[in-house]
């Protein structure tokens, strides 16, 4: 069979798959940075979250001192207008009384024929000065009223300006955050691509070139024949010693990435197109594509890598590398898939 294989390799060279493996390539990528953006966005919604409500609060209270200042306001005209009317009723006052006080001057020489107007004209200005006294005491109440008015107004401007000033660098907090959320973002984005091409590199120098055993942009890629007998999902011998490297070089791995990278190996399984033949345990591609990537999780957390960083998926038929209905296309769509990615 080997043989076989060479000889078709050297028949012609099929330049369709490498087309694909480019095109997959600049798919994944697109996914990846779409990832990191909503990602980003996602840490940013909470951050922006938190001080929405925060300034929704502080929104509330301005409108509430808005509301007080305006009724403030109001009392104020209400108070001046009472003051104007009893200025008025004041003067009118003092006018009556210099002209009673001039008849009562006027009539003061003749005491023993005017004596009776004269004192009825006092009594009159004695009244009068009352009203007078009583007026110009309210006067002195309103003018209290308004100083205090005005000591209220001049708080409430002041508590709205203050109001104004934390409002202000609210927002200019959350301007800065919003900015150094996306430095971080990407800072820890670049970290984690490099530690993913050091690893990758460490595992081409550790499988070789072995056939059915390749990297596609930034996932690395086992046919399933290396791991699986056909139809099953449990680990074939062959397909242990590639795995016992991978799980070592994990392992190195963890401890080389800092732990506040959120990182994870996600392990995809993937099939070929045809149906399952016969009755057995699985029912679908689907099933046993996420079986075989449960199967290698499974294995490589038995090999001391630990489980928080594991993820298996499975895709069934759905994402084949190669469209075509020939042998090796549907070789080459039967695979399992490792990527290093944010949890």
């Amino acid at each position: 069979m080997a043989l076989s294989k060479s000889r078709r390799r050297t028949e012609g060279f099929n330049y369709w798959p490498g087309f694909v493996d480019a095109l997959s390539t600049m798919l994944l990528a697109i996914i990846f940075l779409l990832s990191i953006f909503v990602l980003a966005q996602y840490f940013l919604s909470r951050e922006v979250t938190g001080k929405d409500t925060a300034l929704a609060r502080l929104n509330r209270q301005i409108a509430e001192l808005t509301s007080l200042l305006a009724l403030e306001r109001s009392g104020k005209g209400e108070s001046q207008s009472s003051l104007a009317s009893l200025m008025a009723t004041l003067e009118a006052t003092q006018r009556d009384r210099d002209r009673l006080q001039g008849l009562v001057n006027s009539n003061a020489a003749d005491a023993s024929g005017a004596g009776g107007a004269a004192a009825a004209a006092q009594r009159a200005l004695d009244s009068e000065r009352q009203t007078s006294s009583r007026a110009l005491a309210q006067v002195d109440i309103l003018n209290q009223q308004l100083a205090a008015l005005r000591r209220q107004l001049a708080a409430l401007e002041e508590a709205l300006e203050a109001s104004e000033r934390r409002d202000k660098e609210s927002q200019a907090r959350i301007s800065d955050l919003g900015s150094r959320l996306n430095v971080a973002l990407a800072q820890k984005v670049q970290e984690l691509a490099r530690y993913r091409s050091d690893f990758f590199g460490r595992l081409r120098e550790i499988l070789g070139a072995r056939p059915g055993v390749r990297v596609v942009g930034d996932r690395f890629v086992f046919e399933s024949e290396v791991l699986f007998d056909t139809g099953r999902a449990e680990i074939a011998t062959q397909g242990r010693g590639e795995l016992d490297k991978l799980a070592s070089a994990l392992s190195d791995l963890e401890r080389e990435i800092p732990p506040e990278i959120p990182w994870v190996m996600r392990v995809d399984g993937h099939t070929d197109k045809r149906p399952l033949q016969g009755v057995g345990i699985y029912r679908s591609n689907w099933d046993l594509s996420a079986a075989r990537a449960i199967s290698v999780v499974q294995y490589l957390a038995a090999r001391g890598v630990s489980p928080q960083r594991l993820v298996a998926a499975g895709f069934g038929e759905f994402q084949p590398l190669d469209p075509g209905d020939g042998e090796e296309a549907l070789r080459r769509n039967r695979r399992i898939e490792l990527k290093l990615t944010e949890r």
